[in-house]
């Protein structure tokens, strides 16, 4: 019981001392905390102090600063207020002097109607004392003059006249000769037979075929006659006609090229030649439009004007001769200070009714009129094309430009041949005369018009009906055709059964 005593003692004791020990170190914080707050209280006085001191001084600066903003507005408003005296000052001098401007105006206005009216009274008192009106004896002095200078007059107005003429004359031939000049295209003469080289000499006798079938298919599919035996390893093809003959030339390539020559084949390639003939008259008049210039024509008019390539005026390339007339206008048209447009149109265009006035009753100028109307083309420019033959009145000055630039194109050395182009017409003639016989499809005068080969349809033309054509034809073409020699006149009757086997 003494030890538990004991140790119950010694906790008791410990548990004091350790209270007190704690009470002293608390004492202790407090007053550490007490003097640091002393110290904190002290630091923030001096702070505020300080801050005060700083803002007292900043105020003191503003303050400061604000009199010297004060002064200079003040000398600023007393500046503006001066300026504004002086300028009302210059304003009440300003209309003083309008006002003495005004009042000087009207000085002279009253003056002004002072001295018309002291002129009326002289010019009154003139006609009293002369007996004349002023117009009368304005009249009566030019009557004077004239009479004395009459011959002098005369002799100026001469001098005038023909001075002007001259000047014109000469300006003329400048314009043309420019306009020749600056463009000057190379004419090859058409001809009426082409010419197609041979790989070999043993080709031509494929071509003829046997019995002659393959040259006769030929000759009948395209209007055109095979010469074989005139040149070596070449064939020659001849026709009146350029497209008919460009159509053979293709046709005869492609036979050529495939080695296969046969009815089938010949009837086959013709084709294909038909369709590339197409392309080539389109591109034909895609780059005669493009050289002169115009982007904006129809598709039909371009493939019409492709056309023309292969058709001849005077033995002068028509689509040759447009565009050098296209190119000639649009110069005379620039040094007359016209528009250039219009005018190269209508002559590129002017003869567009050659491409089918085979096909089409009327002139070519009639016919052309109504196809650039039909495809919408500007009134200005067919008023301009429609006067090139004079069927039409020059209404436009680009209508005499057209005219001119034609005859100039027409007329130069070289352009055309009149001997061909009556033996073009001839055959023509020739073909149009049989064409209006009834059961007639194809007409071809062949051999430099020598020949005229007919085709007719098998159903409507039996064979004792053909050789009754045949002598009608003949008999025909002598009553009406002015020819050298003779005609012979071939009709062909063929009959083809085709059916298929499915």
């Amino acid at each position: 019981m003494s030890a538990l005593a004991v140790l119950a003692a010694g906790v008791i004791i410990g548990y004091f001392i350790r209270r007190w020990h704690s009470v002293l170190q608390q004492n202790t914080i407090e007053e550490k905390i007490k003097k640091d707050l002393d110290s904190a209280k002290s630091e923030a006085k001096d702070i505020v102090l300080e801050a005060k001191e700083k803002a007292s001084a900043i105020v003191s600066d503003a303050q400061e600063e604000e009199k010297e903003r004060k002064k200079d507005l003040r000398k600023q408003e007393e500046r503006l207020l001066k300026k504004e005296d002086k300028l009302e000052e210059e304003r009440e001098e300003a209309e003083k002097e309008k006002e003495h401007y005004e009042q000087r105006l009207e000085d002279v206005d009253r003056k002004k109607e002072e001295i018309e009216e002291l002129k009326e009274k002289a010019v009154l008192e003139l006609e009293e004392v002369a007996g004349l009106s002023k117009e009368k004896a304005k009249e009566r002095l030019f009557d004077e003059i004239e009479e004395e200078n009459k011959e002098a007059i005369a002799k100026k107005i001469m001098d005038l006249e023909k001075e002007k003429k001259e000047e014109v004359e000469k300006k003329s031939r400048e314009i043309v000769t420019s306009a020749i000049q600056s463009y000057a295209r190379d004419y090859v003469g058409d001809v009426t037979t082409s010419v197609v080289a041979l790989p070999e000499e043993d080709m031509k006798g494929k071509v003829i075929g046997r019995e002659g079938r393959n040259i006769r298919t030929f000759e009948r599919l395209t209007g055109v006659e095979l010469i074989v035996d005139e040149a070596p390893e070449s064939i020659i093809l001849s026709s009146f006609n350029p497209l008919r003959r460009e159509l053979a030339k293709i046709a005869l390539e492609k036979l050529l090229e495939d080695g296969r020559i046969q009815p089938a084949k010949i009837e086959e390639k013709v084709e294909e030649a038909r369709e590339e003939l197409d392309e080539h008259i389109k591109k034909a008049g895609e780059e005669a439009a493009y050289d002169v210039g115009i982007l904006d024509l129809p598709k039909e008019i371009l493939y019409l004007l492709g056309k023309l390539k292969y058709r001849t005026s005077y033995g002068q390339n028509v689509l040759e001769h447009s565009v050098e007339m296209a190119h000639i206008s649009e110069t005379i048209a620039g040094e007359l200070g016209l528009k250039t447009d219009t005018v190269k149109k209508a002559a590129l265009v002017h003869d567009i009714g050659k491409a089918v006035d085979h096909d089409v009753e009327g002139t070519h100028v009639e016919i052309g009129r109504k196809l650039l109307k039909k495809y919408g083309m500007d009134d200005k420019v067919i008023q301009a094309m429609e006067a090139h033959h004079e069927e039409y009145p020059f209404s436009t000055p680009e209508s005499y430009i057209v005219a001119a630039a034609d005859a100039i194109s027409a007329s130069r050395p070289g352009a055309r041949r009149d001997t061909l182009d009556k033996y073009l017409k001839r055959l023509e003639e020739i073909e149009k005369v049989v064409r209006e016989f009834d059961g007639v499809t194809k007409v071809y005068a062949v051999s430099a018009g020598r020949e005229v080969r007919v085709f007719v349809r098998p159903e409507k033309v039996d064979d004792f009906a053909s050789i009754q054509l045949a002598k009608k034809i003949a008999n025909k073409l002598q009553s009406d055709i002015q020819y050298p020699g003779e005609i012979k006149v071939t009709v062909i009757r063929e009959v083809k059964a085709v059916e298929y086997a499915r």
